[in-house]
């Protein structure tokens, strides 16, 4: 039990005291949600298909199972639906509680407990795959960009403001309250990388530079290859930014690759807030627990993803949310040369 369940009880004892008895328990009838709909209708309330919630389940439900049947209590299944349409909503705990016929309380507890689990498979479904050559062929395909393995970007989660003295640190420069997201992502939409600690006012190149995948990346282990990402980020010998102001017809050919093939990062985010709108709204639980919401979802993306789940990709809008532009008082010529060399020996030789 963390601090804010002791404090919730003390609240409930408090409410006691000053409101009386509470009032005797209602046990609801809960329906079987995996029967009662179609297979259309249960992924557009739960956003995933019925086989792909069953394989999650499969891998969560010893650690979402309450230790007793006792009072009537919410199974599993029930308690993985209840956190998935809380995702597919963003809607108040409250309304997601009735869904399901559980108390907001309940709700809150269960949606804290079902998203700890899901997050925690992050290792398993969100990482680099150890053979990086097919992640290069299909950044190629989109426009002819080589040894691309990943684009990188960051986005903005709503939130509540948390208060505190610290809660400025949370409004982003749109003026609310976020986390500000990084995120890896491939050519097939898929996330490999995700860092969601950071408050919203933080710039997205300092995310990155606090980052393990930085390190990762400049340690070469992943091979000779390189990110692309947008002018929020330093240009460098791993992670290749467009030009401010390209002149030269290799220059304008290399912008127009580099921004078409990073387009995918700005695809993904609106596949993944499209599916689960909870991120596209203020998330109302407590800061400590929006973080496990945001990877749990993530995770979920990619399981969809795996299992050919890609039913709300179609017709969806893209974000773009381009952050401010790094400015570097100082500029690494052999970092720089990098793309100098790319553009003049490879990009210059498409043009011929």
């Amino acid at each position: 039990m963390d601090i804010f369940d002791i404090i919730e009880e003390e609240f409930d004892e408090f409410f006691d005291r000053v409101t009386g008895p509470r009032r005797e328990p209602i046990f609801r009838n809960r329906s079987n949600n995996m029967e009662k709909y179609d297979d259309t209708d249960f992924k557009m309330r739960f956003r995933l298909s019925k086989v792909a919630v069953t394989y999650v389940f499969s891998l969560i439900q010893d650690t979402i199972t309450a230790p007793t049947s006792r009072n009537y209590a919410v199974t599993p299944m029930d308690r993985l639906l209840l956190t998935l349409r809380y995702y597919a909503t963003g809607s108040f705990l409250t309304v997601v509680g009735d869904f399901t016929g559980v108390s907001k309380a309940s709700a809150s507890r269960i949606v804290k407990l079902v998203s700890h689990a899901i997050a925690q498979l992050r290792l398993q479904f969100i990482k680099f795959p150890t053979n990086t050559n097919h992640l290069q062929e299909e950044f190629y395909d989109i426009a002819r960009f080589p040894k691309v393995i990943a684009a990188i970007d960051c986005t903005h989660i709503p939130i509540k403001s948390p208060g505190g003295e610290n809660a400025e640190n949370f409004r982003n420069r749109k003026s609310f309250f976020s986390f500000n997201v990084q995120a890896l992502v491939t050519a097939k939409l898929k996330i490999i990388d995700i860092v969601a600690r950071w408050p919203g006012a933080t710039h997205d190149q300092t995310i990155f530079n606090n980052s393990f995948i930085k390190q990762q990346l400049m340690n070469r282990e992943f091979g000779p290859c390189v990110v692309l990402g947008d002018n929020g980020y330093e240009n460098n010998s791993y992670l290749l930014t467009p030009l401010s102001n390209p002149r030269t017809p290799a220059e304008q050919l290399y912008n127009e690759s580099q921004i078409r093939t990073r387009n995918v990062v700005e695809r993904t985010f609106g596949v993944w807030k499209n599916r689960f709108p909870v991120l596209t709204k203020k998330i109302i639980l407590h800061v400590s627990r929006v973080q496990a919401v945001i990877v749990a979802c993530a995770v979920l993306h990619n399981i969809a993803i795996d299992m050919g789940d890609q039913q709300f990709e179609e017709n969806w809008p893209e974000e773009s949310d381009n952050g401010e532009e790094y400015h570097s008082s100082t500029q690494n010529t052999e970092d720089s040369s990098v793309r100098s060399n790319l553009i003049n020996d490879y990009f210059a030789s498409l043009i011929r």
